[in-house]
């Protein structure tokens, strides 16, 4: 299989509606536990809300839409993204309402509402520029996991600098939509989550800290970042500065983080240089590391 066709499966299996299916699986596993005790009728109705409305109906819609324009599955000109994100924020608005009318989990129903506020985001930042909805699709749920489950859930981070190579090969995307896709995505869901707590009194039970949950994500982001900007300057002696500032991060977070937040740094830089080796002379992110 060439690396056309490993990017285009990368990007298929980690679309908004598609990878939303297993993480929110886990999210509605972890919910259901009551007391040390599995709530089968509890999942049941975590995971339907979850499917139809942060899924299905999404994915309908892509389909639907994709198919009356003629357009590829990704809808990659920008001004026809519009109808599917309205579609998108009413139908995450509509599973934050059913899932509050349901007492199904706080967790849950906070999370919907960021999931539409979130789309409205980018939806106003695609009247002007083509953010990554899939590099934000991602990041959505894996910053809940990274809330509910800590460095269980920061380990989807390594899917990060992936997803950007395939959708920068693919010609999807430019590079700085695709890392800023997930940046704004993670930051956004991480602070609106606590934000809504407060707000609507929707008390979640023990999640991460704002400030450890922050920390995981700048180990999942730097990185590609670092990368990202480098690649963007064109300056010379680009692969020694890289490895001197990751030499610099690897120093600050071994002396001024959690372990478990050190590893995950460790994990997505060493995911990032071998996504960057492994694209070759295709990607800018090896240019880097091999001029």
């Amino acid at each position: 299989m060439n690396r056309l066709k490993i990017a285009d499966t990368i990007s298929t299996v980690t679309n908004p509606p598609i990878i939303c299916i297993p993480l929110f699986l886990i999210m509605s596993i972890v919910l259901s536990f009551e007391g040390g005790q599995f709530n089968i009728s509890k999942f049941i109705v975590l995971e339907l809300i979850s499917l139809v409305f942060s899924s299905l109906l999404p994915m309908a819609i892509i389909v639907f839409w994709a198919k009356k324009l003629g357009t590829d599955k990704d809808i990659s000109n920008r001004t026809d993204r519009f109808v599917p994100l309205i579609v998108g924020i009413v139908s995450y608005f509509i599973g934050f309402l059913t899932s509050l009318i349901l007492n199904a989990h706080n967790f849950l129903t906070i999370l919907l509402l960021c999931y539409a506020v979130n789309t409205f985001i980018v939806m106003l930042i695609t009247l002007k520029w083509k953010i990554s909805v899939h590099t934000t699709g991602l990041s959505g749920p894996v910053g809940a996991l990274i809330l509910l489950l800590g460095p269980f859930g920061a380990i989807f981070g390594i899917l990060y600098p992936v997803l950007i190579w395939s959708r920068v090969l693919l010609k999807k995307h430019t590079l700085s939509q695709a890392i800023c896709g997930a940046v704004q995505g993670f930051f956004l869901t991480i602070f609106e989550m606590y934000l809504f707590v407060e707000v609507l009194h929707l008390p979640v039970g023990d999640i991460l800290s704002l400030s450890t949950a922050t920390l995981f994500i700048l180990a999942i982001i730097l990185t590609p970042i670092i990368l990202g900007f480098l690649s963007y300057v064109h300056i010379k002696n680009a692969k020694t500065i890289f490895y001197l500032a990751e030499a610099a991060l690897l120093v600050l977070f071994l002396a001024f983080t959690p372990l478990d937040v050190f590893l995950i740094f460790v994990l997505v830089s060493l995911t990032s240089v071998l996504i960057s080796y492994f694209a070759g002379s295709d990607f800018v992110w090896n240019e880097v590391l091999t001029g």
